[in-house]
């Protein structure tokens, strides 16, 4: 019995001390890595498991990436007023949404729209400057549209989609037709 534990002791031991005293040129030998160095291969390899012999694969018909919402509106003008008639803001303007949105709006926007909203942000002089929020034109947008205009871009502004996510998009859009046009219930109102 006691030659069995002293063979068993030895036998730990020795498989233990063989990952001991590697060198950086000659690594220890590795017990159940649990697949911590697994190959990783680059999107656009060639590879020779898969059917194509493409390591990127396409996502499976009728599948839509996580967190991807569809926006059914093209760009311009006429949809834009459809979509000012169909989208209706999610959001109450509450103090942390106004909050939020200002942080974004000072983010993304203030640049060419200014602090205010009056198209007098620091890059207006180098630019076409954009149209103020508080002019007769833009005050009748309804929520939706200036939704679409952040989403899919208007005149010389770009899209903003990709910057931003739809709730961002919508947090501009609760901050601008609230605390820059007026507009809409003041946090406390009815909601």
């Amino acid at each position: 019995m006691r030659f069995l534990i002293l063979t068993v002791v030895a036998l730990a031991s020795s498989a233990l001390l063989t990952g001991c005293g590697a060198t950086p040129q000659q690594p220890a030998y590795e017990y159940m890595p649990d697949m911590a160095k697994s190959p990783a291969y680059k999107a656009f390899a060639p590879n020779r498991i898969t059917r194509d012999g493409l390591t990127l694969q396409r996502p499976v018909a009728g599948t839509i990436p996580r967190g991807y919402r569809p926006f059914h509106y093209e760009a311009g003008e006429q949809e834009a007023v459809r979509a000012g008639r169909e989208l209706g803001n999610p959001y109450h303007p509450t103090p942390q949404t106004l909050e939020e949105g200002k942080v974004l709006f000072e983010t993304y926007c203030m640049v060419c729209h200014g602090q205010q909203g009056l198209g007098d942000g620091p890059i207006a002089g180098k630019i076409p400057p954009p149209p103020s929020y508080i002019s007769d034109r833009l005050m009748q947008f309804p929520p939706g549209r200036i939704f679409h205009a952040i989403t899919m871009g208007a005149g010389k502004m770009p899209s903003y989609a990709s910057q931003l996510s739809a709730d961002d998009r919508w947090k501009i859009v609760t901050y601008v037709h609230t605390s820059l046009q007026g507009l809409g219930d003041q946090p406390g109102g009815k909601q």
